[in-house]
């Protein structure tokens, strides 16, 4: 369903640099860090983009998926700094994880809706093509 493609010699952890995919497209809306009954849970920037990918994780699996069907995600980072970017890619190496990991982007902004969200996550998974009726 879902291939990586990189140009030789080119290789990052946990990102593809495209992804080619077949079956029905999902879209992900920005997630932020939330509980099971979308209560926003507050906390450090780890904390956050754990409960971030657990919001995501229960969304894909409402569409019969799971993280390996996601293609692509965009990353939107409130007040960015680099010291953040360790603490991202461990806490994403927890979900993201398998041959075919999603085209990311990352992109520090401004400020998100929610003053307190430290970061929001969008993306573009792929799910079984189903036999449509009528």
């Amino acid at each position: 369903m879902l291939t990586a493609i990189n140009p030789p010699g080119i290789s990052y952890a946990g990102i593809s640099q495209a992804v080619q995919a077949s079956g029905e497209i999902l879209v992900l809306g920005g997630h932020v860090s939330a509980d099971e009954k979308d209560n926003f849970v507050d906390g450090d920037f780890e904390t956050q983009v754990r409960t971030t990918f657990q919001a995501l994780e229960r969304t894909l699996r409402a569409a019969g998926a799971g993280f390996d069907a996601v293609a692509r995600f965009t990353y939107y980072v409130p007040n960015f700094e680099p010291s953040l970017l360790p603490i991202f890619k461990r806490v994403r190496a927890e979900f993201i994880t398998g041959e075919n990991p999603p085209a990311s982007t990352f992109i520090p902004v401004v400020q998100l809706y929610d003053s307190r969200a430290k970061i929001e996550i969008d993306g573009i998974a792929v799910t079984p093509s189903k036999t449509r009726i009528g």
